[in-house]
């Protein structure tokens, strides 16, 4: 399909919703997402608001964004683009809540390292078993000169009954983290230590924004990035000039 017939359907659908309803805003947003409710009772906790197109509200549910009619009786799982700016409003939205969830996790419950006021930040899903994620530890060094924070959240990628997973919780009861994260990423000998430890809520907040794999890299302005790029390229894309290289992380 070109991009004038696009244009066409697209006109042709919002006329459609425009005149079987009317302006948003004017249903009770509680019996909207009652009716929602009915039928998802998992959407008890999901936010309901007025969506940018008149007539369709705006569904938030963990980091996800889709709509609803007015009726709360038809739900829209896709992409809301205004066609004079080619925009997709649902991805800056999806973007927004990204960085919401991750922020919520807090750093104390993270791996950090970099600057105390770096000029960006990368929220990291890993795993300490994972050869793509060894190599962009490597590369951590370089990006905390150049100012980047990494921030590491544990993604064991073959669940939570897995050897991934209890070392994991040993690189977090360490003593030093930074240093056990390395080892662990490095093949070595880590001591199996127990202890509380977000690795679990970890898992699940990766499940929730839909990981796939690792590292999976969230930019501070909710983009994703869903694998290995070396740091040249990383920089690049987060508008920053190379730093010059040197030794690996612990």
């Amino acid at each position: 399909m070109n991009t004038s017939m696009l244009r066409v359907v697209l006109s042709v659908f919002l006329s459609m919703i425009l005149g079987c309803s009317v302006a948003a805003g004017e249903k009770d947003l509680k019996q909207v997402k009652a009716e929602l409710v009915r039928s998802f009772p998992e959407l008890a906790t999901a936010t309901v608001k007025p969506a940018p197109a008149p007539g369709l509200y705006e569904i938030e549910f963990d980091a996800k964004i889709f709509y609803t009619t007015e009726d709360g009786k038809y739900l829209f799982m896709g992409d809301l683009v205004e066609v004079g700016t080619r925009q997709n409003i649902t991805e800056g939205r999806r973007a927004t809540r990204r960085l919401q969830v991750l922020d919520g996790v807090g750093e104390d419950n993270m791996i950090v390292m970099g600057p105390a006021k770096p000029k960006r930040t990368l929220t990291v899903f890993t795993d300490v078993d994972c050869p793509y994620c060894a190599k962009f530890h490597l590369d951590v060094p370089t990006l905390n000169r150049a100012g980047v924070k990494v921030r590491y959240l544990f993604y064991p990628r073959e669940g939570l009954a897995s050897e991934s997973y209890k070392r994991s919780v040993a690189v977090w009861c360490d003593a030093d983290r930074v240093k056990a994260i390395g080892t662990a990423k490095a093949g070595g000998k880590l001591t199996m230590k127990t202890c509380p430890n977000p690795v679990e809520k970890h898992h699940q907040l990766g499940a929730q924004l839909e990981i796939r794999g690792t590292p999976t890299i969230f930019i501070d302005d909710g983009k994703i990035i869903p694998g290995y790029v070396p740091a040249p390229r990383l920089l690049e894309m987060l508008g920053i000039k190379n730093a010059t290289s040197g030794s690996a992380a612990r």
